[in-house]
C-alpha cells in the first residue's frame, strides 16, 4: 500500500466556491478507488483520506491505497450443454463462447442450473495497477466536479472548468501517476504562495510531506488551520485596542479564510465623525465591501476601527504601508456614503412612491409601483384573515409599510449599497417620523434573507414579509416562471422557505392556505403553489429543524397547511418513536394500511358501524382501547398535546397485538370481514390526523 496525494493548481477561485468543490473532489476520490477496489478492508474515510483547498489549490491525500487491484475471478455462464456440445463434441456455440472468455474449450465445463445444464467456464481478470487506474479515470472525476461557472481556455477543445488549470500533482507513494487534465499532465512540482515564495516550482518529495513542504512556502494547505490563525490574529490584534472586541462574523471569517493562503491581521482606523452615519451603513461598507471586520466597544457599540485580514506576512516595515492603504480607501468609501445619505434626505420617501413608477419590477408583473399596491391590498386580507384589530395590532402602520417598503431603490445610497435595500428604507422612515411599528416593518421586510437570519421583529413586520414573497411566487408562477431542477433564478424556493418559517415561528394565525389564497391564483397555479409550498415545509422540517425523513412523511400526510401544527406533530412523533411499543404498534398501522389497500376497502358504508365489534371476544377489546383513545382526545384541555395523545398510541400495542393473534381478517364471510376492515379503518382514522404511522421506519 501507499499514500495518494493529489493536488490541483488554478487560478484564483472565488471564495464562495471552494469549500463545496474540496468536500466533492474528495468524495468523487474515494468513491472512484472504492469502485475500483483500491481501498484495503477496514478503510475509514474519516481518518484515513483528509482534502485541502487554498484560493489556488483543491487537494486531497488518501492514506493507504493498494498498489493493484486484486485478481477478480468470475463464473461466466454460456449457452446450454445441448446447444454447446453435439454427441459429446464441441459444437461452434462452446467454440465461440470459449473464444469470447479467451480459454480453450477444453476449460469449459457443465453446470446444473435451475433451466437445465449449461456450460460455464472461471475466468480471472487480472487487477490493473493503481497508477494506470487512476490515470484513465481520475480526470473523469475532475470534470465532473460541479461549478456554479465555467470557463473555456484551451483553443478547440471543450473542456471547460472553474479557472485555467496552473499544475497537477499526482503521486502514490514516490511515484508519479500521469494523470492529465485541462492541458496539463500531473508531476511532483507544486507552487506556493504567489507573493510571499520564490515564485518557483518545487517538488513534492512525497504525499506525507505535501503540508509541511507547503508551509515553508508560505501556504496553510488546511483550511481549518487557516481558520484557527485568522480568529487568533484577530483576538491578538484586537487586545491591542483597551475594551474592545471585534464583532463576530462566522461567514466573513470563512470567507477571509478561502480568499488567503498566508492570513495575518492588522488594525485600522478612521474618523470618529463618521459614526454619525448609520451603523448599518458603516458595517456594511467595512464588510461586504472592503472584508473588514468591525470593532465594537464592551456595550457593543461600534468604535471607530477596523480589521483587515491580509494575505501576507505583516512587520514593521510593510504594515504602516499598507494599513494607510486600507484606511484611504476606507475612507473614500465613507465620504461616499455620507454624500449619498444627505443627498436622499432632500427627498422624503413619501415623494418616492411616485418614483417607482420607474422602476420595473418584472416586465409583465409591472413597476414597483404596481407591487406595491398590489402587496398593501394583500397586507390588508391577510390583516382581516389573522384579526389584526386595534389596539393590538397597527393596521394602519402596515399599509404605511407597505406603500413606503420599496421607495429606497429610488435613494442613492441604496444604489450604490444594494445590500442595504430594506435596512436603508426603515432607517430613512424612522427619521422622517413614519410611525415605529411601520419603521421597523420596512427594517424587516427582507428577514428572513437566509437560514441563519431572525424573523421580523413584529407581527406587522411579519405580515408584509408574508405578503410581499407571495406576491412575487403567486406571480412568478402566473406567468410560468417557478424553479425548475437546481435553477431558480428569481430565487422564489428562499422566499418561500421564508414564508414558512414566519408562518412556523412568528404566532400570526394564519394558515398557507390563508397567504397563498390572498393573492388570489388561478386553479392550475394554485394547485403548483400547493406542490411547491410542501416541499418547503418538508426543507424546513428536515434542514431546521432536524426532523428524520420517515417522521417529515408521516406527519406531512394529514397535512401540513398550519406550519406550526405539523411542526408540533413532527416533534412529538419524534419524541415517541423511542417508545418499543409505538414502534410495534406503528408496524401495526403499516399492515393495516396494507390489508385495506389489498381488499380495496375506502371507508365504512351505512349499516357497518363500528359499534358491531363489541359483539366479537376477539374484536372487543381493540374496539373498546380505540374508543377511548377518541375519548381521551376530546377531554384533553389543548388539543395539541400530541405527547399525551401519542402515548395513547402506543397503549394499544397489547390490543392490537392480541387482535392479529386471534383473528384473520379476511374472513370468508363477507359481513365479518367487512366488520373487521371497519374496524381496522376506524382505528387507522382515530390517530390519522396526526400522523400516518405507517409512514415509520420501524427496522433498520
Amino acid at each position: 500500500m501507499a499514500e495518494f496525494l493529489f493536488e490541483i493548481g488554478l487560478e484564483e477561485v472565488p471564495a464562495r466556491m471552494i469549500a463545496s468543490a474540496e468536500a466533492e473532489l474528495l468524495r468523487r476520490t474515494l468513491a472512484l478507488l472504492g469502485k475500483e477496489a483500491l481501498l484495503p478492508a477496514g478503510f475509514d474515510p474519516l481518518t484515513d483520506a483528509k482534502s485541502y483547498s487554498t484560493p489556488r489549490r483543491l487537494a486531497v491525500l488518501v492514506s493507504d491505497v493498494l498498489e493493484r487491484q486484486p485478481d477478480l475471478s468470475e463464473e461466466v455462464v454460456g449457452p446450454s450443454a445441448k446447444i454447446a456440445f453435439k454427441d459429446g463434441a464441441p459444437a461452434p456455440a462452446a467454440e465461440a463462447f470459449a473464444r469470447k472468455n479467451g480459454v480453450d474449450v477444453s476449460a469449459l465445463r457443465t453446470i446444473t442450473t435451475p433451466k437445465g445444464d449449461y456450460v460455464a467456464v472461471t475466468t480471472t481478470k487480472v487487477g490493473r495497477a493503481a497508477s494506470e487506474v487512476i490515470a484513465s479515470e481520475l480526470p473523469k472525476e475532475i470534470a465532473a466536479i460541479y461549478w456554479a461557472k465555467n470557463m473555456r481556455w484551451i483553443a478547440g477543445s471543450k473542456q471547460t472548468f472553474v479557472r485555467p488549470v496552473q499544475w497537477i500533482v499526482a503521486l502514490l507513494g514516490e511515484d508519479v501517476v500521469p494523470v492529465s487534465f485541462g492541458g496539463r499532465t500531473a508531476g511532483r512540482a507544486s507552487f506556493g504562495h504567489r507573493v510571499l515564495s520564490s515564485g518557483e516550482a518545487f517538488e513534492i518529495e512525497t504525499p506525507a510531506s505535501y503540508v509541511a513542504q507547503l508551509e515553508g512556502e508560505y501556504v496553510i494547505a488546511d483550511v481549518e488551520a487557516r481558520r484557527h490563525k485568522i480568529r487568533k490574529a484577530l483576538d491578538r490584534v484586537c487586545r491591542t485596542v483597551p475594551g474592545a472586541r471585534w464583532r463576530e462574523d462566522e461567514a466573513l471569517v470563512d470567507k477571509m479564510t478561502h480568499l488567503t493562503e498566508w492570513p495575518d491581521v492588522l488594525l485600522g482606523s478612521f474618523d470618529a465623525a463618521y459614526l454619525d452615519l448609520p451603523e448599518e451603513v458603516l458595517v456594511t461598507v467595512m464588510r461586504d465591501h472592503q472584508n473588514y471586520f468591525a470593532v465594537e466597544s464592551a456595550a457593543g457599540k461600534l468604535a471607530p476601527y477596523f480589521l483587515a485580514v491580509t494575505n501576507i506576512a505583516l512587520d514593521e516595515e510593510n504594515a504602516g504601508i499598507v494599513r494607510q492603504g486600507n484606511e484611504r480607501v476606507l475612507r473614500a468609501r465613507f465620504n461616499d456614503a455620507r454624500f449619498f445619505y444627505d443627498f436622499d434626505q432632500r427627498t422624503p420617501l413619501v415623494e418616492r412612491v411616485k418614483l417607482l413608477e420607474n422602476v420595473t419590477f418584472q416586465k409583465d408583473l409591472g413597476s414597483y409601483a404596481k407591487k406595491s399596491e398590489r402587496v398593501r391590498e394583500l397586507c390588508h386580507r391577510l390583516a382581516m384573515t389573522a384579526g389584526m384589530i386595534a389596539p393590538t395590532y397597527d393596521v394602519n402602520a402596515i399599509l404605511d409599510a407597505a406603500s413606503l417598503a420599496k421607495t429606497d431603490l429610488t435613494t442613492e445610497l441604496v444604489k450604490e449599497f444594494t445590500e442595504l435595500q430594506g435596512i436603508i428604507g426603515g432607517l430613512y422612515a424612522e427619521k422622517q417620523g413614519v410611525s415605529q411599528v411601520a419603521a421597523e416593518a420596512i427594517y424587516d421586510q427582507y428577514l428572513p434573507a437566509s437560514a441563519d437570519d431572525r424573523i421580523p421583529r413584529s407581527a406587522e413586520g411579519a405580515l408584509l414579509g408574508l405578503a410581499d414573497r407571495i406576491d412575487t411566487i403567486a406571480g412568478m408562477f402566473s406567468l410560468g416562471m417557478e424553479p425548475t431542477g437546481s435553477k431558480d433564478p428569481f430565487a422564489l424556493r428562499r422566499a418561500a422557505n421564508a414564508v414558512v418559517r414566519i408562518l412556523a415561528e412568528s404566532g400570526l394565525p394564519l394558515t398557507l392556505s390563508d397567504v397563498m389564497g390572498a393573492a388570489s391564483p388561478q386553479p392550475e397555479v394554485e394547485a403548483k403553489l400547493k406542490s411547491f409550498f410542501a416541499e418547503r415545509v418538508e426543507f424546513y422540517l428536515r434542514e431546521a429543524k432536524g426532523q428524520a425523513y420517515d417522521v417529515v412523511k408521516a406527519v406531512m400526510a394529514p397535512g401540513y397547511d398550519e406550519i406550526a401544527d405539523v411542526v408540533a406533530r413532527a416533534e412529538a412523533v419524534s419524541a415517541a418513536r423511542g417508545s418499543e411499543d409505538f414502534l410495534a404498534v406503528s408496524a401495526a398501522f403499516k399492515r393495516m394500511k396494507n390489508i385495506l389497500a389489498q381488499a380495496g376497502y375506502q371507508g365504512p358504508t351505512p349499516g357497518t358501524g363500528f359499534i358491531h365489534a363489541f359483539e366479537d371476544p376477539a374484536e372487543a377489546p381493540l374496539a373498546r382501547k380505540s374508543l377511548a383513545a377518541v375519548k381521551e382526545r376530546h377531554e384533553l384541555s389543548n388539543w395539541r398535546s400530541y405527547g399525551e395523545r401519542l402515548a395513547s398510541v402506543a397503549s394499544i400495542r397489547p390490543e392490537v397485538d392480541a387482535f392479529f393473534a386471534q383473528v384473520m381478517v379476511m374472513d370468508p364471510d363477507i359481513a365479518v370481514r367487512t366488520r373487521r376492515l371497519n374496524l381496522l379503518y376506524m382505528v387507522l382514522q382515530n390517530f390519522s390526523d396526526i400522523a400516518d404511522f405507517s409512514e415509520i421506519v420501524t427496522a433498520g
